[in-house]
């Protein structure tokens, strides 16, 4: 049996023994507030979290669990640095800027740049999220120290950029 189904198995096999149901939205989740869409994010199993969404449930759910307040499945799929199930969630409405709740407020693009997911990064960016100009910009918490890979993403961002404005020149002036 994979392990994503066996994990997926466990975690239904106890939460049949506790029979525990969240408050807030009536889903059943673990110990840590995350439902089976924030499991099957967090380990990048496209058809799981295909299935679940087709089931109708939230892409957007939030976590309540006493270490993952406002946790979505998107900062999950970004923290493992899983693009194709960050596709699907977008694809289906997540929002790209979501923040945690508490005094950081972290984002998707804080979860992906935490763990220096390159490619996560990059399609966070690539497709709309926020990242002020300045690093400074009191806008985006938290603070560097909250996040250290916060600042190794804006060095990324800077690369990034700079490639397609080279490329772009360089189009221009082969054109001309």
């Amino acid at each position: 049996m994979p392990v994503v189904e066996e994990h997926t198995l466990l975690f239904r096999r106890t939460l049949s023994r506790r029979r525990s149901l969240s408050s807030r939205s009536g889903l059943d989740r673990d110990d840590r507030g995350w439902t089976l869409l924030h499991i099957g994010a967090r380990k990048g199993d496209l058809k799981e979290v295909k299935r679940l969404l087709n089931d109708g449930m939230d892409v957007n759910v939030s976590a309540w669990g006493p270490k993952s307040k406002g946790v979505t499945p998107l900062h999950l799929a970004a923290e493992g640095g899983h693009l194709e199930v960050m596709d699907e969630l977008l694809e289906r409405g997540a929002n790209i800027d979501a923040r945690t709740k508490g005094a950081c407020g972290w984002t998707p693009l804080h979860s992906a740049a935490k763990e220096r997911r390159k490619e996560a990064v990059k399609f966070l960016i690539e497709n709309g999220a926020f990242l002020a100009d300045d690093i400074n910009d009191s806008r985006f918490n938290p603070p560097l120290h909250y996040c250290p890979g916060l600042e190794w993403a804006y060095d990324e961002v800077k690369r990034f950029r700079h490639e397609s404005s080279s490329v772009g020149s360089a189009s221009y002036s082969s054109e001309s």
